[in-house]
């Protein structure tokens, strides 16, 4: 079966698209969607329709499980701060103007280090915004970077706590062009439904209900001098938030050159660790220690590059079901639709027919 699978008429276009999805730095689960329609809704806005000019059918909202490119959720929140002319959707007394984010990365790039520029960038979000702010203190080998209300009595909304941090810590990473490893992370509510998607973004080492909503990470990162410039900024703001919204991505991490090879590998099966280990020159626990480090593990690359990749399939391509499982490098079609079952919460025949507009 494997075998057969090379010679499908279909692979000519597969190669075409890997070469499109090798653009695509991941999926956004649909309750990171949820608060922002509700933003659009609280501010008078037609949330259906800004979501649907996203590219994102309304009807994905009910599917609990349900994913969206990173390419359209970051069309979402363009199309939300516009129409809010509101770079923090409403979740501050203050509305943060449109253009402010970019005041405040201009204004970093001039910092000489890390520990600089999140001072100032710290100022400048106490500028923008009345009710929420950021602390960022330095303990040992551990630094923090709290979130915390201005004023004791004021209740911080929960999208307000993670934008606040994704916003901050997707900057940072870009700085010092590197992505910077949360050790833990703790947050001022409630365990969602969705906790899993927090050790995605954040850490895997998660506490909820906490006293404060930090983020811990190695002091020494502080130290670490910031590599962007005024011109390297106006390709980072172009790309934004893409590029803020996910995990910071090195085109030289180890994590960033598994994901490309796994790309290369695809239809034919995905090596195990040790193969791969080998074929790149390194140990086997070198190479586990290497996306320790990063955050990462190689199973969870597999899992995501296959979930990515078939919901980029299925929402841009007529190909049919069974050869996207193909593509995917599953045996049997069956296999997919489980696997898409456990990513989606839907069929993928049912997922194409959600993501067609209203």
């Amino acid at each position: 079966m494997r075998d057969q699978k090379r010679h499908l008429p279909v692979n000519n276009t597969l190669s075409a698209l890997q070469h499109q999805t090798a653009a695509e730095k991941g999926t956004i689960s649909i309750h990171f969607v949820r608060p922002v329609a509700a933003a659009l809704a609280a501010h008078g806005l037609n949330a259906h329709s800004v979501l649907n000019s996203a590219g994102i059918p309304p009807a994905l909202l009910d599917v609990g499980l349900s994913r969206v490119s990173a390419s359209q959720y970051a069309e979402l929140w363009r199309r939300t701060i516009s129409g809010m002319d509101d770079e923090f959707f409403g979740q501050d007394s203050r509305r943060m103007k449109e253009g402010s984010f970019a005041l405040l990365v201009r204004a970093v790039v001039h910092c000489q280090t890390l520990a600089g520029a999140l001072d100032r960038a710290i100022r400048y979000f106490g500028i923008f915004l009345d009710d929420v702010a950021l602390k960022l203190t330095r303990a040992g080998h551990s630094a923090h970077l709290t979130v915390k209300p201005k004023n004791a009595a004021h209740v911080v909304p929960r999208f307000a706590q993670e934008t606040l941090l994704v916003m901050t810590h997707g900057l940072a990473c870009w700085l010092v062009g590197r992505r910077i490893p949360i050790q833990t992370a703790a947050f001022a509510f409630p365990m969602p439904d969705h906790a899993g998607e927090y050790a995605a973004i954040f850490s895997p080492n998660l506490r909820f209900d906490a006293p404060q909503t930090v983020i811990e990470f190695q002091a020494a990162t502080l130290d670490l001098p910031v590599t962007q410039s005024e011109r390297s900024a106006k390709d980072f703001l172009r790309m934004a938030p893409q590029n803020i919204l996910l995990k910071y991505k090195s085109p030289q991490s180890m994590a960033t050159r598994i994901r490309r090879r796994l790309r290369q590998t695809l239809p034919h099966e995905l090596p195990d660790l040790d193969s791969l280990a080998r074929e790149l020159g390194a140990a086997p626990a070198t190479l586990r220690r290497r996306l320790k480090e990063e955050g990462e593990s190689y199973q969870t690359i597999k899992d995501n590059l296959r979930r990515d990749l078939a919901i980029a399939y299925l929402s841009s391509t007529s190909l049919s079901v069974r050869d996207i499982s193909l593509a995917l490098g599953f045996d049997e079609p069956s296999a997919f639709h489980r696997a898409f079952r456990k990513w989606a919460d839907l069929s993928p025949g049912a997922y194409r027919r959600a993501k067609q507009p209203d």
